[in-house]
């Protein structure tokens, strides 16, 4: 048996507009405001990502919350976890923060982890059938959830291997949609004082403080933002799949500035592109090694090695990038500059 690499190559063209793309897309998108622009190391971006996917699920199942209470409730409670995180560790130095947010995500995962919270977080089994019902096919009479909100009839839609069904191609368009509009938002924003105050913070907080601002106030407004992205990019995860707890390790959070970094740290474009890289490639090698295996070209490597494989190469590869180029595809060195 060999391996189909025109089969590879287009599963991994498939990652381009994923919604799974898109949700990671988002969240790297509010790391970069935090990280990039802000200079705020926060290692917790799994957690908020949590709040968002189980705030919109239990809304969902346990309170039957339409679409937009659900996504009101996640928004509500990722705000409440950045005042949680914030207001003890922003006036302190960088490094608190990430301790506390490394911890907090975690702590997290294992509340919605744990069996005494069953009946609402469905604990290690995590939850599904949140994402709703079409009701009748033709009056749309009994249709809720994020499936109720489809207009698209039932059929085949998109070309090549883009090809899905209504539900996905409505997911897929909504997941972009939000993810252009932040980008956007992201722009405007840093070209107002606002983003030029929070650029500031970055290079020299005491000389932004010197200049009579609140840095503490701006610092906070950047992980409540920054924070609300990854909520909303937390629920665009969950909607093509369920949500498990283990999904929201710190492993996430690490892909999320591998994406970042792979893109550009302080710019826009860099989080959507570096995301897509990401996915393409790792789809690409996964698939390769995969059919390798198969076709006995790995005689080596056990399944489980084999499987884990494809990190070291997507690794290796990022780390060349790093090397020969720090500031990532969209970023340059002078923006850099304040990680050193």
């Amino acid at each position: 048996m060999g391996v189909d690499f025109w089969q590879i190559l287009m599963n991994g063209a498939v990652e381009l507009i994923s919604p799974t793309t898109a949700a990671y897309a988002l969240a790297a998108l509010g790391l970069a405001i935090h990280f990039g622009y802000t200079g705020l190391l926060n290692f917790g971006q799994a957690g908020f990502m949590a709040i968002g996917a189980y705030g919109f699920a239990i809304s969902t199942l346990t309170f039957q919350f339409p679409v937009w209470g659900a996504v009101l409730v996640g928004v509500g409670a990722s705000v409440v976890f950045a005042l949680i995180l914030g207001v003890p560790t922003l006036r302190l130095r960088a490094d608190y923060l990430s301790i506390v947010t490394i911890a907090a995500a975690e702590i997290l995962r294992l509340i919605f982890t744990t069996n005494t919270f069953d009946p609402v977080t469905g604990s290690a089994n995590g939850l599904s059938g949140y994402k709703g019902s079409y009701g009748d096919p033709v009056t749309r009479e009994g249709a809720w959830g994020f499936a109720g909100l489809n207009p698209f009839p039932k059929g085949s839609y998109g070309f090549g291997p883009w090809v899905m069904d209504e539900y996905n191609f409505f997911l897929t368009l909504v997941a972009w949609v939000i993810v252009i509009l932040a980008a956007l938002l992201t722009w405007q924003l840093m070209r107002s004082p606002w983003g030029r105050v929070i650029k500031g913070i970055r290079e020299d907080e005491d000389a932004v403080r010197a200049l009579g601002k609140n840095v503490y106030f701006y610092k906070m407004q950047s992980l409540i933002l920054g924070g609300v992205f990854g909520t909303l990019a937390g629920m665009i995860f969950i909607l093509p799949r369920a949500v498990v707890p283990s999904n929201y390790a710190t492993t996430l959070t690490f892909f999320i500035y591998t994406i970042l970094l792979l893109g550009g740290a302080a710019t826009i474009l860099g989080p959507v592109v570096g995301s897509i890289i990401f996915w393409v490639l790792l789809s690409i090698v996964s698939g390769f090694i995969a059919r390798a295996q198969g076709a006995g070209w790995l005689p080596f490597l056990s399944s489980v090695q084999a499987g884990q494989l494809r990190f070291i190469i997507v690794g290796v590869v990022l780390m060349l990038l790093v090397i020969f180029r720090p500031q990532g595809i969209f970023g340059n060195k002078k923006e850099l500059a304040f990680v050193k």
